[in-house]
């Protein structure tokens, strides 16, 4: 019993430590989102920063300004969706089989 219980835990640090590594992955794994037919475009990473936003010199020119709000606050949820969901296929390759099926723990 003994041995199963040091195998255990050599796995949970393993996992933790490959964890810590994917986490610091994503802060260099990108998303791109657009919206308004790629009049926005914003750049999010994996730890759902913002790296950039881009808006297509037609729609700054046109001075309205609520419809470029609205686009980037479309492009800006769409990115960080987008990062979010990169970041959860990182940490699930990293335990996959190490849970029970059926247990969703937040950030594993």
């Amino acid at each position: 019993m003994n041995l199963n219980m040091q195998g255990m835990l050599k796995q949970v640090q393993k996992m933790q430590a490959d964890m810590a590594k994917v986490q610091a992955e994503l802060e260099n794994k990108t998303v791109t989102e657009e919206s308004g037919g790629g009049m926005v475009k914003v750049v999010c990473n994996g730890k759902k920063e913002i790296v950039s936003i881009n808006i297509d010199e037609e729609i700054a020119k046109s001075g309205d300004k609520e419809m470029m709000e609205d686009l980037i606050v479309a492009a800006v949820n769409k990115a960080l969706q987008a990062a979010g969901k990169l970041a959860e296929e990182e940490m699930a390759s990293v335990t996959k089989g190490m849970l029970p099926p059926g247990l969703n723990i937040p950030g594993f």
